[in-house]
Order: C-alpha cells, then sequence, then structure tokens
C-alpha cells in the first residue's frame, strides 16, 4: 500500500492477554507443535483441521451430550466434506449457558427506549416462547420466520426455535410485501414473528397493513405471533391467525428448557442471496457449523472476552444479526439498536458506544466513509476508553477509512476489517488482536480456512489480483440451497470456475504482510482494453474528494453492441448543491490517473441525485449497469431504495 508503518501495533499486555495466544500455547502444547509464529499457526489450522476444530471445540467449552471421536469425513470432497459426523447438540444451549443477574441485552430504540435483560430473564422468555410453540405442534425442522426489527423478542424467538430444532429466518420490516415473499414464500414457515411497526429516522412507520397482504399469501402460516413495539396495544384483527406476544406466552411457566439434541449438521438458519440478479437463493446453514465458526471469529478474531459488550448496527436483513447474537456463546453482553445511524448529527451510535460501555464496536465500511464525509470526531467529543476493536465490513474499507478512525475515532484500537458474507455465515478474512493493522488491508486469512487468490488459470498468486478461493472444506459451508434437492444450483454458485474449489466472487490480493485487499465484487470488476479493474480503486480516488458525497462505476459496452469491450463510466452523488462542471470532472480524471492508472480514467462521469443500494447498504453495481444496457433488473424488492435506479434510464450522457 505504499506505507512503511502499520497504523496501529499491538502491545505486548495486548498480545498476552488476547484469547488467540493462549489458544495457540494450549494447542501447542496438546499437539506437541513446533513453531512459534503467526504464518507457521496459520498453516497448521488449515493443513490440519482434524487438530484445530477439535482444539477450538474444548478451548470454547461446547456444551454436546456427544462429540464422538471423528472430526472430518470425505476431507477430499468439496462439496461432500461431513464434520463431526457423531456429534448431537444444540445451538441454542450454547448461548444460554449463564442464568446469572448480569445484562445479556441492552437495547436501544430510535424512539429513545431503552431495556436491559438478564442472562437468567433471557433463558425464562426463551422457556416460555419454547413452550408456546410445541403447543401449536413445532417441530424440528419446522420453518419460523421473523419480520422484526432489532429488538430483543428477535433473539428471544430465535432461540427459542433452534433450541426445539425448527430452522430460523429473517426479513427485516423495511422490506416490501413482495421482497418478503420472494423469500418466505419459497421455504413456507409455520411460525411468523412481526412487529406491529418501526422507527426510523424520526418516523414511525405502520407495518400492521403489509402483513396482513403478506400472510394472506403464506397459507403455510399457522400462527403470527405480533410484537407491540410502536404501540402498546396494536389491532392486528386484519392479519390472519394473529395473536399479540404476551398472550401467546400467556400460561407458560418459565423452567428449565429441554434443548433437542440434534446432529451437528442439522439445519439452523436460512439465510438469502441479496437477490439483485433474480430470485434470492435461500442458504441453508448448519447449527454446528455455524457455532464453530462464529465462536472461532468472536474468541480468536475480535478477542471477545467474557462480560465484553458487542455491538453490530445491523438489521435482521443483513447476516451480521446472526453473527452478533452468536456473542452470547463467548460471554459477551448483546448490544442492539434498530434506528437510523445518523440520529444526533451521526453521533447516536457513539453516544450508545459511550453510554454502554461498548467494547467491540461493529458497523459498514459505508457509515465509516460517511462520517468521515461529515468531519465526526467521537475521540473529542465522546469516552471510548473501554472501546477496543472496531469491526468493519459489508464493502471494501478504504485505506482513507482506515486513517479515519485512528486520527479520528480512537488511535488505540484494533480495526477488524473483515470479508466473507452470507454464503458461509463467517468470513474467510478478518482481524486478530496481536498483528499490526496496515492501511486498506484485512489483517489476515481467517484460521482454519484454506483462502488463496487464483490467476485466471487456477494458480495460487501473491502480491497480484485473482479471485479469491478457499481450497479445502469448512464447517459452515451451507448445507446447500432450500428447493435444489440434487445440488445443481449450489454447485453452479460456488464450484463451477474451478472444479472442487469454492470460488467466492471477490476479486483480491494477498500482501507482502500476508494481509488481504479486497477490490470489488468479480462480476463487477472492469474491463477496459482486456485489464480487470476493481471498482473499489477508483472509489478510494474519487470519495477522497470533498465535493464527491459517494460513487458508482460501470463498465458500459461501447460501441454499443461490441463484444468483450467496454468503457468505465463514473456515477457521482455530489454534496448537496454542487454542480458537475468541466473543472470537476476534470478534477476527479486527474486523481484517478494520478493516483491509480490511466486505465482507470473513466471516459464518462455523470452526476445522479442518488445510488441504489441493497438492505444491507451495499451499492448494486451489476443493478444499474443492466439499467444502463437497458436489461431487466429482477427483484428490486431486495433494494433498499429502487427509485434511485431511475437515475441510471436512459442518460443521454451515455449514448456518445
Amino acid at each position: 500500500m505504499g506505507k512503511e508503518k502499520p497504523l496501529w501495533k499491538p502491545s505486548q499486555k495486548t498480545i498476552e492477554e488476547a484469547n488467540v495466544t493462549h489458544f495457540a500455547r494450549q494447542a501447542i502444547r496438546n499437539w506437541k507443535l513446533d513453531f512459534n509464529t503467526w504464518p507457521a499457526f496459520y498453516r497448521w489450522s488449515v493443513e490440519h483441521p482434524e487438530q484445530f476444530w477439535p482444539s477450538l471445540w474444548r478451548f470454547a467449552g461446547i456444551r454436546t451430550s456427544h462429540q464422538g471421536s471423528k472430526v472430518l469425513v470425505h476431507g477430499d470432497r468439496m462439496p461432500g466434506a461431513k464434520w463431526f459426523p457423531d456429534a448431537k447438540l444444540n445451538f441454542a444451549e450454547n448461548l444460554l449457558r449463564r442464568r446469572d443477574n448480569s445484562p445479556a441485552i441492552i437495547f436501544w430504540g430510535e424512539d429513545k427506549l431503552r431495556r436491559s435483560i438478564s442472562h437468567a430473564q433471557l433463558h425464562d422468555e426463551v422457556s416460555r416462547m419454547v413452550q408456546a410453540l410445541r403447543s401449536l405442534g413445532v417441530k424440528a425442522g419446522d420453518r419460523i420466520a421473523g419480520y422484526l426489527p432489532n429488538v430483543p423478542e428477535a433473539v428471544i424467538a430465535m432461540l427459542a426455535s433452534s433450541s426445539i430444532g425448527a430452522i430460523w429466518s429473517t426479513c427485516s420490516p423495511d422490506f416490501g410485501v413482495q421482497g418478503v415473499l420472494d423469500r418466505f414464500g419459497q421455504i413456507e414457515p409455520v411460525v411468523l414473528f412481526a412487529a406491529d411497526g418501526y422507527y426510523y429516522n424520526g418516523k414511525t412507520i405502520d407495518t400492521l397493513e403489509k402483513l396482513s397482504e403478506i400472510t394472506a399469501k403464506l397459507p403455510s402460516v399457522k400462527k403470527v405471533v405480533v410484537v407491540p413495539y410502536v404501540s402498546q396495544h396494536p389491532d392486528a384483527s386484519t392479519v390472519f391467525e394473529a395473536v399479540l406476544w404476551n398472550e401467546f406466552v400467556a400460561g407458560f411457566a418459565p423452567g428449565d428448557i429441554r434443548f433437542a439434541q440434534l446432529p451437528f449438521n442439522h439445519p439452523l438458519y436460512i439465510l438469502y442471496s441479496s437477490g439483485t440478479t433474480g430470485a434470492p437463493k435461500c442458504i441453508v446453514h448448519g447449527a454446528g457449523g455455524t457455532l464453530l465458526q462464529h465462536l472461532k471469529e468472536h474468541l480468536l478474531h475480535v478477542d471477545i472476552h467474557r462480560g465484553d459488550r458487542l455491538f453490530y448496527f445491523t438489521t435482521l436483513g443483513w447476516m451480521m444479526w446472526n453473527w452478533l447474537v452468536s456473542g452470547l456463546a463467548s460471554g459477551a453482553t448483546l448490544i442492539l439498536y434498530d434506528g437510523s445511524p445518523s440520529l444526533r448529527g451521526s453521533n447516536i451510535l457513539f453516544d450508545l458506544a459511550q453510554a454502554e460501555r461498548v467494547t467491540h464496536f461493529g458497523t459498514s465500511a459505508k457509515f465509516i466513509e460517511s462520517i468521515n464525509k461529515i468531519g465526526l470526531s467521537p475521540r473529542t467529543t465522546h469516552d471510548l476508553s473501554r472501546l477496543r476493536v472496531i469491526t468493519s465490513t459489508g464493502s471494501p474499507l478504504a485505506p482513507e477509512g482506515f486513517e479515519y478512525v485512528y486520527r479520528n475515532v480512537k488511535k488505540d484500537v484494533c480495526l477488524s476489517s473483515m470479508s466473507g458474507g452470507t454464503d458461509l455465515i463467517a468470513c474467510f478474512a478478518n482481524g486478530i488482536p496481536i498483528l499490526p493493522v496496515w492501511p486498506g488491508e484485512l489483517q489476515c486469512r481467517a484460521l482454519a480456512m484454506a483462502v488463496e487468490v487464483f490467476d485466471e488459470k487456477g494458480r495460487p498468486v501473491r502480491g497480484q489480483k485473482g479471485e479469491l478461493v478457499c481450497t479445502r472444506p469448512f464447517p459452515s459451508m451451507p448445507i446447500g440451497f432450500w428447493n435444489d434437492p440434487d445440488g445443481e444450483k449450489f454447485h453452479a454458485a460456488y464450484f463451477e470456475k474451478f472444479p472442487s474449489v469454492w470460488t467466492h466472487g471477490d476479486w483480491c490480493e494477498i500482501t507482502e504482510h500476508d494481509g488481504v485487499i479486497i477490490y470489488g465484487r468479480s462480476d463487477a470488476t472492469l474491463n477496459p482494453g482486456g485489464v480487470r479493474i476493481g471498482t473499489a480503486e477508483i472509489y478510494r480516488q474519487v470519495e477522497q474528494l470533498d465535493e464527491v458525497f459517494e460513487s458508482l462505476v460501470i463498465g458500459q459496452t461501447w460501441p454499443p453492441g461490441a463484444i468483450g469491450d467496454t468503457r468505465v463510466v463514473l456515477f457521482v452523488r455530489l454534496r448537496d448543491g454542487i454542480k458537475l462542471d468541466q473543472a470537476l470532472a476534470d478534477r476527479i480524471r486527474q486523481k484517478i490517473r494520478e493516483n491509480a492508472s490511466p486505465r482507470h480514467v473513466p471516459a464518462k462521469i455523470v452526476q445522479v441525485d442518488d445510488i441504489p443500494r441493497t438492505r444491507s447498504n451495499k451499492i448494486v453495481e451489476i443493478a444499474v449497469r443492466n439499467v444502463v444496457h437497458g436489461e431487466p433488473v429482477r427483484n428490486i424488492e431486495a433494494l433498499a431504495n429502487p427509485e434511485a435506479l431511475e437515475y441510471f434510464r436512459n442518460r443521454a450522457e451515455l449514448r456518445t
């Protein structure tokens, strides 16, 4: 990255106290290993899964009725490998280990509501909900859906579902009717949890009318459990088979939970692909693999200790909610927030971090970029003394974003940029508290994940860009896709490009520090003159300019009808009151030419009023490319602001 010094280096005290240090020393003793460096430790974790994963199992204290002696069967098959084939466990049991009076969940709502739920109270509420669901006849393998804001009831409902062995699946309440039906309609849930509404950016949004439409078209649903959130006594009479939460659990006394002991790979979650290129794929994840991966990432990569306070800004429409909730298994208190992050001049999340003494603060790269743009300086306005780790994901965080965090948020913090996704409900590249942080780099490849970068011929490369792949099986590999009995869609999604190798779809590089740089999605890379360019390389330069609020870049086929020939088109959303003129366009081009290369320079620069993004705040380059080329955008319900696509349609600037 052209930087001689890292932005942050761990102190010797940090290294000594890190979970990963204790874990590594235990593993070295137990397996009589002969190494003492991070690269060797990472290599061991990849090459000896039969040692690494049982070591983590013991270190994390996973609760199980039977572990079995087998770790991996058919480890040479991908897909097809089987992890811990004899194990029996329950996911929820591992998240509900504590029944003391310390806080398990602290919730802030945008309406200034604050709630705290102890571990004992959480256990009791899950116990009552388990009984209520069983009284309906819910059994292992049934689907239970949540159409909910990020409220404690969502955590309770998920834990109750997984206690029984039912499969939990969610959408956030900002999804429209068709977006929900596109997802839940495929999996046919028997119970639907929903709120009466939610708050966002100072507005109260009622969702009961949408809920009536949704339930009318989901014949599989036997009961709708309504969470009163925007009203104490909502009228849900128009919703089919609706009952209020308190009424549903009335009559059930809290007590011990009978946790169903199920196979390691029993389905736990159904998550969804973004769906911007077609109907969303229903990705089925297993309980054991999800639990192991999240414990690895929480304990070893982001260094959660018992009593830490874990926050992630997320909705139930993003896998980071599932990742966040798993923090209970590591003994963390979950800090939940539902609402807009831009309240109080975009200070609301830092107000929460200060008030609740957050130790782990998670957000998106877009949020970091946006508060940088408006000049926020939390280090001078907030007490963040408890904060040890900042995690960022959702899109690549530019080097300038890294530098902003250390300059204006906190100097002594491990900035863990992460990359993985819904597909694996985990990370391929991550942070680690015992290594330096370099600008623009994810600190390391995730432990026990055989991550490589392949060139076009399938050869591993270093120091050059290529496809992010994983060459060996991992426990959180999806069980498969829902309604894909022969696995054809699943195979096509990940294993077509390089046989028996998971191709993730990220364009990236492994650096001289053995870190990872993500340049963007492979299917959105640009190809002017036959040279592949990652979109993040252009965003990094453009968004340094004060006038540019955000940008989006595509490759436009040029001239029209040409095969394989494209030109780079840059769309810019400028600050209020600024118009794109020739002088600004020239400055943008000069910035890109000088700091990237002449090939990165856009042939066209076009101003737009908004940029479309998914509900997890990722910009949708492919959808814009389709609009520009007059091709259909399938399933626009996946977008948070689909109306923004109209700013890109039939632009006169792109006809010449």
